[in-house]
């Protein structure tokens, strides 16, 4: 049923995020003062209030939460598209246990709107391979979400 809202995550949402998944971020662009979307994967829920996702901590992402904290993230699961407005910050600007210069980001959630049209469900969700060495792509992505599952 489209155009439900919550305060947080429904349960289908919070345990289709407790593994890497491609979602959405819109952000407002720190120049122009538009809107920013980027694709990212390492997202987790920790709880039904909190989202942390990493990224490069050289980002454009992190310069427009810099500036302006309000975010998006848009997520297809659950048979619907959602999109989970909310606050983000940074928690840590480096991730230790990372070998890669990330950032986790911390996003508590204002609403949780679904935002599917009208009559409509998703039949069959995003699917995405890493194009680079299948091995170390799993050795980082098991690193990145382990160390987020500890944050």
């Amino acid at each position: 049923m489209a155009n439900q809202v919550e305060q947080g995550l429904i349960k289908p949402l919070y345990d289709a995020m407790q593994k890497e998944r491609f979602v959405t971020l819109a952000t407002i662009d720190h120049q122009t003062g538009g809107p920013n979307v980027s694709a990212i994967s390492w997202v987790l829920a920790k709880d039904e209030n909190t989202i942390y996702f990493a990224v490069d901590n050289r980002s454009r992402i992190i310069e427009n939460i810099n500036k302006n904290n309000l975010v998006v993230i848009n997520i297809i699961a659950n048979e619907s598209t959602y999109s989970i407005q909310g606050e983000a910050r940074v928690k840590e600007e480096r991730m230790n246990e990372v070998p890669l210069k990330l950032a986790l980001v911390e996003v508590t959630i204002k609403e949780v709107r679904d935002v599917m049209f009208y009559g409509s469900k998703i039949v069959q969700e995003v699917q995405y391979e890493k194009t680079y060495d299948k091995n170390a792509a799993e050795k980082l992505d098991r690193q990145v979400m382990d160390a987020m599952k500890k944050a």
